[in-house]
């Protein structure tokens, strides 16, 4: 039995809390950062040994905030011990192991255009665990929000798709989006525990089932030297695309469910480009209004309330 009531947290941490679309955008904008830092270390850290140290650090970083709360709900996390470990091997270990994995192989361009997908894996997840359907609202606007990334990676320019060259980098990305819609699914069916409780399990369990990846890893290949660059990009990705970023996405889907969060995924490349134009020099053209426009209209469809479904 948790100690902490919605209206409690909702008042302790303020209105944010009870904002999903202002949470799902700031998971969007810390992932845009994750794929900026991400491709970089990537060369630097094996993948399995990066997603260990990201996991693991932000286990250690987010347990004393969470220590009483784990407490509190020992009993409903044993209760659904089965689902939660699932969760955190499909949502932390896998994830990010294959998304870490896909760097390696394939490009940012690749990247961001299979970024795209998300919402479908999480229609086709969310119908299979949940027998939920995305609504015609919903389609149309993660259409929308897909054809405006498109417009915004191919500059506007549709002949850019034939320089694609999608490889097995393509293909493990496809697969870390399938899992990641598998852990958005299941994650509405998660106990009724506390946030913070959700996210030290998921994190500590995570890291665990990565030890024997690990291990084998660094039999293999040389240990990645820890210099003043990785060490901040590791914590980089510890704090805000791993604890930051979770804890608004985890509430979000949980304030207005799978299908009308995924769209939010097409945030990422636009946050992504804006971060290239401000800090890399990146000139904006008319295709970034256009794509950005076709983006944000397509979240807002898609989000929304069905009050005619819901009545």
């Amino acid at each position: 039995m948790t100690t902490t009531t919605p209206t409690a947290e909702a008042h302790r941490f303020g209105w944010i809390i009870d904002q999903p679309y202002l949470l799902l955008s700031l998971t969007s904008l810390f992932w845009a950062g994750n794929a900026i830092v991400g491709r970089f270390i990537a060369g630097h850290f094996p993948p399995v040994t990066l997603s260990f140290l990201r996991w693991s650090v932000a286990f250690l970083i987010v347990i004393p905030f969470a220590w009483r709360h784990l407490v509190a709900d020992r009993m409903m996390i044993r209760r659904h011990i089965k689902l939660m470990v699932v969760v955190s091997i499909i949502g932390i270990s896998t994830f990010n192991t294959l998304q870490y994995t896909s760097l390696q192989y394939t490009t940012a361009l690749n990247v961001l255009l299979l970024q795209s997908t998300g919402p479908l894996f999480v229609a086709i997840w969310a119908l299979i665990v949940l027998g939920v359907r995305m609504t015609l609202a919903q389609a149309i606007g993660a259409f929308a929000s897909m054809l405006g990334v498109a417009v915004i990676i191919l500059h506007g320019n549709i002949a850019e798709l034939a320089a694609i060259d999608l490889n097995r980098g393509d293909l493990l990305f496809l697969g870390a989006m399938a899992s990641f819609g598998l852990f958005t699914a299941l994650s509405q069916k998660r106990p009724a525990i506390h946030g913070l409780s959700f996210l030290a399990f998921t994190f500590g369990c995570g890291a665990l089932f990565l030890l024997p990846p690990l291990i084998w890893e660094l039999s293999v290949q040389p240990a990645p030297a820890f210099d003043l660059t990785n060490v901040a990009a590791v914590g980089y990705v510890s704090i805000f695309p791993s604890i930051l970023a979770y804890l608004c996405y985890n509430r979000g889907v949980r304030l207005i469910g799978a299908n009308r969060s995924a769209p939010f995924f097409h945030l990422v490349p636009v946050f992504g480009s804006a971060m290239a134009i401000v800090f890399l020099g990146e000139r904006p053209h008319l295709y970034h209004a256009v794509g950005y426009a076709l983006v944000l209209t397509g979240v807002v469809v898609a989000a929304r309330r069905q009050k005619a479904a819901e009545a």
